[in-house]
């Protein structure tokens, strides 16, 4: 399926998280490639619909719970450079759930072309003391469900 084909929001095919991203120009630096930080940008959006797609709303979870994930480690490899008007996919997977933190692979794809491949750990931390905090079970149920083989 190619990345037009999928909602805004994009889909989970199994226990994996596809996400479509078009690169506008606002994307690219002045010789119309992808600026290297902004396939950063391409994967918050991807952890983001994948929350959402099990269950998990950011906001929700912040107003209720007075909680957030903050990116605590990563990892990127840029492999090949993506370019103007470009059609990608975000794939994410959760690979790991630690006491308060999650682990994720990213892969950004031009059809089954690695462009960028990111490792991400995020913490779940409270507002309030602005410390880690051990995931609530109803997130970590949810979590379970979705865990990828490594």
């Amino acid at each position: 399926m190619t990345a037009a084909a999928l909602s805004l929001g994009g889909e989970l095919r199994g226990r994996l998280h596809i996400l479509p991203v078009r690169v506008y120009y606002e994307d690219t630096d002045a010789g119309g490639v992808v600026y290297h930080s902004n396939y950063l940008n391409f994967c918050e959006r991807g952890r983001t619909e994948m929350l959402r797609a099990i269950g998990i709303e950011l906001s929700q979870i912040q107003k209720n719970d007075n909680l957030v994930f903050v990116v605590v480690r990563g990892d990127v490899a840029w492999r090949r450079p993506a370019r103007l008007d470009d059609s990608l996919t975000v794939e994410t997977a959760l690979i790991k759930i630690g006491r308060a933190s999650v682990s994720l692979r990213q892969t950004v794809r031009r059809n089954e072309e690695e462009i960028v491949h990111f490792n991400v750990d995020v913490a779940c931390m409270d507002l309030a003391s602005s410390k880690a905090t051990p995931l609530p079970k109803d997130l970590r149920a949810k979590f379970e469900a979705f865990v990828s083989e490594v």
